[in-house]
């Protein structure tokens, strides 16, 4: 029951509360600027979307994974980014603004691609499809978490800007106290999964998830893009929604073996994305503008 009002409301709450923080910090002008810049978002989007679908796939055959797992690891790379993303962005230095965005775009776009990558995945893995609804109840929930603070928050900066500077520092340490909230909640529910299903998708996850990150991370700089904005995309693509691909594979398809990937990737994102986050910001002692 603790665990269950932690999870369902606490958590929640608490992600809200930073998300109304990390609006403080954002302007109207920050949208602006991704708007007339859209190679970030279609970036963003495009890695998300095609890429790493075929990544899990590819990971999912070299490990042999059996059919449940492998269906559960297409599920997680299918599901969009979530608040948690955002936190690390904001942490990393990252362009939050083009967070927010990528995950709510991302988030109305897994109404299209999630169904049908999952469905793919059923037919070419076990052999059968099966229709699975679009996650609308989720979006709607990411958008009450997410858009709404954030809106609060740049609205209080607008009218209160010396409340909101100095409300910075005390909202960047309760993200960092969310987030390791979040690692000891996860590592306590999920630890006898953990254990029994380390060995087998552990490594799969562990891979894919620096992938993500890495990929996240690059394929920016390549294109030359500026270097919170692909602080923002790795963090976007790297940090998967979990919650949703658990909920999906126990609530719709009924399974508990294809949650067990999106369980253990939840877990080992949070240790991988805070590495990450450390070592870009090394020897900075001086943030960097949002």
């Amino acid at each position: 029951m603790q665990a269950s009002l932690l999870t369902n409301l606490l958590l929640p709450l608490a992600l809200g509360v930073i998300m109304l923080g990390l609006g403080m910090g954002l302007a109207l002008d920050d949208f602006r600027r991704v708007a007339r810049y859209p190679k970030a978002v279609l970036l963003g989007l495009g890695l998300q979307t095609l890429l790493l679908p075929w990544v899990a796939f590819g990971l999912a055959l070299g490990f042999g994974l059996r059919p449940e797992l492998a269906v559960g690891l297409m599920l997680l790379a299918a599901s969009p980014g979530g608040a948690t993303a955002n936190i690390y962005s904001h942490l990393a230095r990252g362009d939050v603004a083009l967070n927010i965005t990528l995950t709510a775009i991302n988030s109305l776009l897994c109404l299209l691609t999630l169904p049908v990558i999952l469905n793919l995945s059923l037919e070419y893995f076990m052999g059968a499809g099966q229709y699975v609804p679009p996650p609308v109840a989720k979006v709607i929930e990411v958008a009450v978490i997410i858009l709404l603070p954030v809106a609060a928050g740049m609205a209080v900066r607008h009218f209160a800007p010396a409340f909101a500077a100095a409300s910075e520092k005390p909202l960047r340490l309760l993200a960092v106290l969310v987030l390791a909230l979040l690692v000891a909640v996860a590592v306590a529910q999920s630890w006898a999964v953990l254990l029994s299903s380390l060995a087998t998708v552990g490594l799969a996850c562990l891979l894919f998830n620096l992938a993500s990150l890495g990929t996240g991370y690059a394929a920016p700089l390549a294109l030359r893009l500026p270097r919170p904005q692909a602080i923002a995309i790795s963090m976007e693509i790297g940090i998967h929604n979990g919650t949703l691909a658990i909920f999906i594979a126990l609530n719709v398809l009924g399974s508990a073996a294809m949650a067990i990937p999106a369980a253990v990737y939840s877990l080992l994102m949070f240790f991988t994305a805070a590495g990450f986050a450390w070592w870009l910001n090394r020897g900075r002692a001086v943030p960097a503008p949002a």
